[in-house]
């Protein structure tokens, strides 16, 4: 495991008792009642083994894709260690900052890694010819930059497997540029992993499902533990992609649009950058001193998610939840008042 950064770090790591959670980008108030009493009944159910069946049709159905095309996974993570375990590759390209598991699992897997870094606004660039595995988040985390559908097809060529993060593709209002569906005819290698716990409130459930080539699919079920994916996180599953679910997504995208856009003019009038066109449930800010920053938040009761555990970003950046207008008047005016604090270089501000 490369020890330049932690990349088994998450947003949990920073939240705890008494803090406005800031840090973690699953939506808040979830699961919904409606869901929350599917999972309850499915308690019935559980002296069964649980039968995927259901659950990958519907998520097929979903997409447009047939059946063979659907794994069902413990959440996005499993599918990324699984990924790791079945592919060869000799160049695995994973593209930064992102989601830091992808790598991780490549590296406990045994596999080299080569980073490719974007800095700027964080837009896609040219990736190494010779790769033949590439991995990148789509909308990204922790950037919330979203990549044309077009620009990440055109990195597909035969003999490459590229793997498409779509784990927040649901932020985005009618999911443009998502490549679930499978992408221009004839895309070659294309993998989508999705995950259900950030828009459900299922992270502590595990559900999420991969999306590529039935003979992939078959080898990836192949090393995947038996009956891995719960029988509640399979009824979440089923329930996740019904039409009443999507439009409730669909009207939370909506929603957390004007909050995000809110949240990001509040940041920018402070002075601070925040990446612009940001199409995720959080926001990455670059702040002055902001190791200081964040431990003078945390004092004040606020948890934010430290981004120097992204290959790419410094301790000057942090990712920031976009939440309820309230939450996020109240954050930004403590921010501003630290901000506005003389520098204390033996203590946090």
């Amino acid at each position: 495991m490369s020890a330049d950064v932690d990349l088994r770090h998450h947003g949990d790591a920073e939240v705890g008792p008494g803090l406005v959670d800031l840090a973690v980008n699953v939506r808040q108030g979830t699961p919904p009642e409606w869901l929350a009493g599917l999972l309850r009944d499915s308690v019935a159910g559980l002296a069964a083994y649980p039968d995927p069946a259901r659950a990958r049709l519907a998520v097929a159905r979903r997409h447009g894709r047939p059946a063979e095309e659907v794994l069902l996974t413990a959440g996005a993570a499993e599918a990324f260690v699984l990924l790791a375990r079945v592919l060869t590759p000799r160049r695995a390209v994973v593209v930064h900052p992102q989601f830091t598991e992808p790598e991780s699992a490549l590296r406990a897997a045994g596999h080299d890694v080569t980073r490719v870094i974007l800095d700027g606004d964080f837009r896609l660039g040219p990736v190494p010819g010779d790769a033949d595995l590439v991995m990148i988040g789509n909308p990204t985390n922790p950037t919330s930059v979203l990549h044309p559908a077009r620009e990440i097809a055109a990195l597909a060529r035969p003999g490459r497997v590229l793997v498409v993060d779509e784990a927040f593709m649901d932020c985005v209002p009618d999911e443009t540029e998502s490549l679930a569906g499978g992408g221009p005819p004839g895309l070659p290698g294309l993998v989508v992993v999705r995950s259900l716990t950030k828009t459900w409130g299922l992270a502590g459930l595990r559900a999420g499902y991969v999306l590529a080539e039935p003979g992939l699919v078959e080898r990836l079920a192949a090393v995947q533990p038996l009956w891995s994916v719960s029988t509640p996180a399979l009824v979440a599953a089923e329930a996740c992609v019904s039409p009443r679910a999507l439009a409730e997504a669909g009207s939370w995208a909506r929603d957390l649009t004007l909050d995000r856009e809110r949240l990001a003019k509040a940041l920018s009038g402070l002075g601070l950058r925040v990446v612009p066109g940001a199409m995720g449930s959080f926001l990455c800010v670059r702040v002055p001193d902001g190791l200081r920053v964040r431990e003078a938040l945390r004092a004040c009761g606020y948890a934010v998610r430290r981004c120097d555990t992204f290959p790419g970003l410094g301790p000057d950046w942090l990712r920031v939840a976009v939440r309820d207008e309230a939450t996020a008047t109240a954050f930004v005016a403590v921010l501003a008042e630290i901000m506005a604090r003389p520098t204390n270089r033996d203590g946090p501000y």
